[in-house]
Formats: structure tokens, sequence, C-alpha cells
């Protein structure tokens, strides 16, 4: 994920699940507001249910073909990582957590097991913390005007990790998964800004200039004052961009929930077991009522 290519394509997928759960998120509490519960993740349909778990394991998997397998040769003679490769295998591993979160989202929905919702927060939040730690611990030494870039990703990927956990504890409170919707997609925003302005030559700031380093084309800067102001403007990037999608995602609530008005007919958990258990829960009540009216007849 190190040029355009890399940090574009994450970057959108980010985008488009994040808006898919932007979207979902308002809609389902706008619908159905005294019984909402934060998903992990939202079926676009009854005939097409896991279309976005679907995506997220093609996408982690194509992203891993590409950095380690498709025309590179990452491995030594004996084995062992080659140092400029280094990065692409952290990449990687991101993209797998993703795949394993995606995955066992499936498994479990099929086979619906009473801790199925707090272990999907679970995994997600395993995933969000391990883009973080990498993202804080990675082998290339982000620094200067790409190390800002990174820096204040970390920011945002702290947020949809601390808001995933606290969806395991409060699955019902709305704000939490509306922010949590909002940091996903502000992730897919800021990889593609990442993108694009700091391997476009033309839209490197002033005084700052493209080097190949180790393989890896590098922003420099002639001196600190250059560098300092390269930063600066990196973060006032980063401010417009909150600024412009917290408008954006608080118009598009108030879109939805003039589009979509509360229905009369709570929202229900779609698991195997849960309507299994509601199902088991009025046959009892049923067979409680008979016993009941038998009792007081007259004999």
């Amino acid at each position: 994920m190190g040029a355009t290519q890399g940090h574009v394509s994450v970057g959108f997928a980010f985008f488009v699940i994040g808006l898919w759960h932007l979207f979902s998120c308002i809609k389902l509490h706008a619908q159905h507001p005294k019984s909402y519960i934060t998903m992990p993740w939202f079926p676009l349909s009854k005939t097409i249910r896991y279309l976005e778990l679907i995506l997220i394991m093609g996408f982690s998997a194509g992203f891993v073909s590409m950095e380690i397998l498709i025309g590179r040769e990452p491995l030594d003679p004996d084995g062992t990582i080659r140092a400029k490769y280094l990065r692409h295998f952290e990449h990687s591993t991101m993209s797998m957590s993703f795949f394993v979160y995606a995955f066992f989202a499936i498994l479990f929905d099929k086979i619906a097991p009473r801790a199925q919702h707090g272990l999907m927060h679970l995994l997600q939040a395993i995933a969000f913390g391990q883009q973080l730690l990498i993202l804080h611990l990675h082998s290339t030494d982000h620094m200067g005007v790409e190390g800002q870039y990174h820096w204040l990703l970390q920011i945002v990927t702290f947020v949809s990790l601390f808001t995933t956990i606290l969806a395991i504890g409060y699955p019902n409170n709305f704000l939490n998964g509306f922010t949590r919707a909002f940091s996903i997609l502000f992730q897919g925003v800021w990889l593609i800004v990442t993108g694009i302005m700091v391997w476009t030559p033309d839209l490197i700031p002033k005084g700052c200039f493209l080097k190949s380093e180790a393989g890896h084309d590098v922003v420099l800067c002639h001196d600190d004052r250059t560098l300092e102001r390269a930063k600066a403007l990196v973060n006032l990037q980063f401010g417009w961009y909150v600024i412009g999608l917290t408008m954006f995602s608080t118009s598009l609530y108030l879109v939805l929930i003039k589009l979509y008005p509360e229905e009369k007919v709570e929202y229900q958990p779609l698991t195997k077991y849960e309507r299994e258990e509601e199902r088991y829960n009025v046959e009892a009540q049923k067979k409680s009522k008979i016993c009941q009216s038998r009792n007081s007849l007259p004999f």
C-alpha cells in the first residue's frame, strides 16, 4: 500500500463499506428507533444477504495476492522474508484480519450461536486493532509529509476500533453506530486523499519533492521550515475533510429520516437462534394459557 494505486483501492473499499453502513444505520434507526441495534454488517437483501461480506473477503484476498504473490518474489531462497517486502506482508496481514472477520460473520449468521452479536463486533474490533497496530509500528519509516497523513489516519482508525468495542456493551446506542460508520467512511476518504496527494508530483507541497528510497517513493523537503509548512497543510486538509464529511453525514441523516418514516412493527434481529427462541416463547405462552383455562373449568 505504498503508492497511489494501493491507497486509492483500499480507500475506495473503506469508502463503499462506510457509506453503506452510514446509510443502513440511519435507515434502521429511522424506521425502528425503539428497537435499534448496531449491526456489525448489513444484508443487502434476502437474495444477496452476504454481498457486503463477500466483497470484503474478495477484496482482501485480491489485495493479498497483489501485495505478495502476483509478480513478486518476497522470499529469499532460504525461506525468509526479504527486507523490502516486509511492508507488503504487513499490509497483507491487515487484509487477512478483515477476511477472517467476514468469513466468520457468514459462518456465525448461518449457525447463529448465542454470543453471535458480541463475537462479531469483537472480530471486527480485532481487525481494526490489527490495522491500528500495524499503522503505528510500520516497518516503513513513515516520516515527513507521508508520515503526517498516516498519523492522522491512526486517529480515525482508533475511532473505528473504540466505537466497535463500545457496540459490544451498548448495542442500542445509535450515536455510537453512526460514529463508527462515519469513521469507516472517513478512513476511505482519507486513504484516497493520501494516495493522490502524496504520490502526485503536481500536488506535492511547495519546496518538497518525490525521491525513491529502497524501492519506495517518499516525499522529501528542502529544509525543516518547508517540512513544517507541508505538515501544516496536511493538518488543514484533515480539518476540512472532517467538516465536509460531517456536513454530508448530517445532511444524509436529515434526508433519510424523511424518506424512511418510523414503522409500527419494530425491528427484530434476524438470527436463526433468536427466531427459534422467540417461536419457543410464543408456543410456551400459548400452552400456559391453555393450561390456565383448563384449570379454571369447573369439574
